[in-house]
């Protein structure tokens, strides 16, 4: 009997982890990083339920830490088989990998420097030689093409609208007379978000493992250029500087696409927009080599290569040249990662201008809990930085539009051509937003559905 386990993204919205089991063969489908709480990014330090070396393949629903983050870990750890994304999923991957691997090694280093972790010494949970080692067993598979990862298990990709390369999984696990079908979400995108297209429908399933990032609340209604636009102005009018935290892949090239409309449009003044994130810099490259799977229609203006990203954007590479955009003094936008503020440069940027209230910091998307992100969502009055407490004086505004996550009434739309499956899995939600997502679905529809505890095992059965 085929089964399916759940080792991440269960009660929690990070460290996605689901292993589909089917005779002998083994599929992980996502293998990302726990993020955000403390006793979450402990569960990266402990030995997993199954060894590595066991898995047959890994299939990846999109490039986003949460989904990708422990890969150089499990390559470490033993497992030697392929890892299948799309083309621009791996680009991507490499990318943000070696970012993690990065900020991971300059944190512990950091940490021993200035003695303030509890371990001695401090180490990273991988290195860039680790990444390099996983890279190496990445194969690439385009949307719509059937492919086997392991016998008895077939896969396939379908556009989810979440990030450039994003994809569901629809799989198929052959063990009888009839096939099972089981379809992971990934992230689901949302519908007219600027530079992606609406995510495809989901196929018809026996199973559905579905994210529940905002199963309990919808995004408010409105346009998301009239908000960015309105926070913009009452930026300029303070007088200081929008900081503006955003993940490093994904949210800051929707970011520039976004200030470039306004401009062209004569909606907001002509402002610098810096970009300090030697990342995002090189995901600008990614995005413009895949222009095509852009959705850029509420830009035409602007040329269709993408090539517009760079025309009003200064980008920052160097530590220098990071450390010189403390002179700015505004208008302008500062455009740095991490999104949630778990590292990165933005944390140089925040212990510089939160302390002045003539200065904006700008949050957009989902914010975990046990972030500098979420906190500064629910307002607090200073953060940890770098082991010392700062000061919050500056404006914090939320624009909730560049949120890349479906909320509750988006998911519904979704899921509104797909008949009834025979149980649904809510996942990477937090857990009242899961439970309560969980419950819509029971009450609306009349589905089976269930939030899955963190190790629990289903069986998958055949149809009746």
């Amino acid at each position: 009997m085929a089964t399916l386990a759940f080792h991440g993204a269960a009660e929690t919205v990070t460290g996605s982890k689901y292993l589909l089991e089917a005779g002998r063969s083994r599929v992980l489908i996502d293998c990302g990083l726990f993020q955000g709480l403390k006793e979450l990014r402990l569960r990266n330090w402990e030995r997993l339920p199954f060894p590595p070396s066991s898995v047959d393949a890994v299939v990846l629903t999109h490039a986003h830490i949460d989904h990708i983050g422990y890969l150089p870990r499990l390559a470490r750890d033993g497992f030697r088989g392929p890892i299948y994304a799309t083309p621009a999923t791996e680009a991507l991957a490499e990318l943000l990998l070696l970012d993690s691997a990065h900020n991971q090694e300059e944190e512990a280093e950091y940490a021993n420097r200035k003695g303030y972790s509890k371990h001695h010494p401090a180490l990273p949970l991988y290195g860039a030689h680790d990444v390099k080692r996983a890279m190496s067993r990445f194969r690439t598979v385009h949307r719509d093409e059937w492919f086997e990862p392991a016998d008895g298990i077939r896969v396939r990709y379908h556009d989810t609208g979440h990030l450039l390369g994003s994809s569901m999984v629809e799989a198929e696990v052959s063990e009888g007379v009839e096939p099972v079908r089981v379809v992971f979400s990934g992230d689901v995108g949302r519908y007219g978000a600027p530079l992606y297209y609406d995510p495809q429908p989901p196929p018809t399933c026996d199973y559905l493992v579905c994210e529940s990032t905002y199963g309990n609340r919808d995004h408010p209604p409105l346009d998301v250029f009239e908000q960015l636009a309105e926070v913009v102005h009452n930026a300029i009018a303070r007088g200081g500087v929008m900081l503006m935290a955003s993940f490093a892949v994904g949210r800051a090239q929707q970011l520039i696409y976004l200030l470039q409309v306004l401009m062209d449009n004569g909606r907001i003044p002509e402002i610098p927009i810096i970009l300090d994130s030697p990342m995002a810099a090189a995901g600008m490259e990614i995005y413009r080599y895949y222009a095509s799977e852009h959705d850029l229609s509420e830009g035409l203006a602007v040329r269709s290569d993408f090539q517009f990203s760079l025309d009003r954007v200064e980008i920052i590479t160097s530590v220098g040249g990071s450390k010189a955009v403390n002179k700015l003094k505004g208008p302008g936008v500062i455009i740095s990662s991490s999104g949630m503020m778990t590292g990165g440069r933005i944390l140089h940027h925040l212990r510089h201008r939160l302390p002045d209230p003539k200065n904006t910091i700008v949050l957009g998307g989902f914010m975990a809990a046990g972030t500098r992100g979420r906190a500064l969502q629910e307002g607090a009055r200073s953060i940890r930085i770098f082991g010392a407490e700062v000061p919050v004086r500056a404006a914090v505004v939320e624009v909730s539009q560049l949120s890349g996550h479906a909320g509750r009434s988006e998911l519904l739309r979704w899921l509104e051509p797909l008949p009834a499956p025979r149980q649904v899995f809510l996942t990477h939600g937090e857990l009242a937003s899961a439970t309560a997502f969980a419950d819509e679905l029971r009450q609306v529809r009349g589905w089976n559905t269930l939030v899955p505890k963190m190790g629990q095992v289903v069986p998958l059965n055949h149809s009746d």
